[in-house]
């Protein structure tokens, strides 16, 4: 299980929970890869201006300021020049975009692995500064909607190569939402969207309070919302399910026919991790059409590991704009939920293979030459921090899981034991070579509940 860090909020890992974060990384950027994404990296910092510009987030949003701030310096998002820690990927990508537009090739895939900073309350599967991975496809005037499609399939691949249980990454479409509020007689769409997106959080009966409190709706009206919110399907039955609701509305057949392109293609090649849930509204205001939310069975109270969608109008520069479709992990909530839950673990807590030992303080420097053919072909080697009984050298490379111990003879003969088995062999430097599962650090799933 993960320690707890000293500063709440700000997670650090011990080196063996930092090799399962490591392997997490490495498998979304491989699989990110494999989809022909490119990486990219934006600067930590935006103008106060560019973070605040889309979505009402200033409570969550870190300002940065000098502890000797210069005499009439503004603070705070009263000065829009103000520089603070980005919030999320997706806003500095769009700006990336706009500040690089003739310097990419459109569609731009592109995917982006980062820290992000949100003042949260810490708790569980939330912290203040941790790791996001982006991958989002942005078009130039206009992107197709089969890249909605497949970024749900790179995402359902992605996360089911990881050590984590079953999960559902469920969609909606805000057009179609959007459309059925209008169709039903509710006007401040924004508004019902945002009190659907607590419906998880605060039950049905008390967002039915809120659309009438705060914007107006009539019972029958609060209730056909609500019915909307109800739907949910592996399948495409959800068409049937909306249209017996009985509401007409132009928007609403937009939004319905592209979240039936994302399901249909997703139940055939991803069955039984993708599907339409009526409720996913998302918080932040820029998206436009498909939202994603994805949850891990039996851990739903965690909250959502990987969310977006798409946004139509975020990037923009004079009559030119940049729509697009993208998907985050949260890296940190991920790694948080599997190590205190131990779905995997390291094989050893350091990454090298073989521990050189020392006969002599006097012999280091020949070790060393050893040290380096082994190195030159991949292997992970240390030297033995001095000469000390062979047993206490071997019981030092045991503690730190190094699985076999190398020794080197006056004659200049070598042999390599493993100290799991007490197997002991000759091998020479320029040959030899461990079984490939101990190569490198294996990360393996240990408890994955099913659903």
């Amino acid at each position: 299980m993960a320690r707890k860090a000293s500063l709440s909020g700000f997670p650090e890992w011990l080196p063996q929970e930092r090799l399962v974060e490591l392997h997490v990384l490495d498998v979304l950027r491989r699989t990110f890869e494999l989809h022909g994404f490119s990486n990219i990296e934006t600067r930590a910092v935006e103008t106060v201006g560019q973070l605040l510009r889309k979505g009402d987030i200033d409570k969550e949003v870190y300002a940065l300021s000098r502890l000797q701030a210069e005499e009439g310096e503004a603070a705070g998002k009263e000065d829009p020049n103000q520089l603070a820690l980005h919030f999320d990927l997706t806003v500095p990508f769009a700006r990336y975009v706009v500040e690089n537009a003739g310097h990419l090739s459109f569609p731009f895939r592109r995917y982006q692995i980062q820290k992000v900073w949100r003042g949260e309350r810490p708790q569980e599967g939330r912290a203040r500064e941790f790791t996001q991975a982006d991958i989002d496809v942005v078009g130039d005037g206009e992107l197709p909607f089969r890249y909605d499609v497949e970024l749900a399939l790179v995402i359902a691949e992605a996360l089911g190569a990881l050590p984590i249980p079953e999960f559902k990454i469920r969609v909606n479409n805000r057009k179609l939402a959007e459309g059925f509020y209008r169709g039903i007689g509710l006007e401040d769409t924004a508004g019902v969207l945002r009190s659907i997106d607590k419906l998880e959080k605060i039950g049905a009966q008390r967002v039915a309070e809120l659309l009438q409190e705060e914007l107006g709706a009539t019972p029958e009206q609060a209730e056909a919302a609500l019915k909307l919110a109800s739907i949910r399907t592996e399948d495409t039955s959800f068409v049937e399910q909306v249209r017996a609701l009985g509401v007409t509305n132009e928007l609403l057949d937009e939004g319905l026919d592209e979240l039936f392109q994302v399901i249909s293609e997703a139940s055939r090649r991803a069955p039984g991790r993708v599907l339409a849930d009526l409720s996913i509204a998302r918080g932040l205001d820029y998206y436009t059409g498909t939202v994603y939310e994805t949850v891990l069975v039996g851990h739903e109270a965690l909250g959502s590991i990987c969310s977006g969608g798409r946004y139509d109008s975020l990037a923009s520069k004079g009559n030119r704009t940049f729509p697009g479709v993208g998907l985050s992990i949260g890296v940190t909530r991920l790694v948080m939920r599997i190590l205190s839950q131990e779905f995997a673990q390291a094989s050893r807590s350091v990454p090298t293979t073989v521990l050189l030992t020392l006969a002599t303080d006097e012999s280091w420097s020949e070790a060393q030459d050893t040290a380096a053919q082994l190195r030159s072909r991949g292997i992970s080697v240390e030297v033995a921090p001095k000469a000390e009984k062979f047993g206490k050298q071997i019981k030092f490379a045991d503690r730190r899981g190094i699985p076999f111990v190398w020794f080197t003879a006056e004659d200049g003969s070598h042999e390599v034991k493993d100290i799991r088995t007490g197997e002991q062999v000759p091998a020479d430097p320029a040959l030899w070579t461990p079984p490939a599962e101990d190569l490198t650090v294996q990360v393996t799933p240990v408890q994955v509940p099913s659903a």
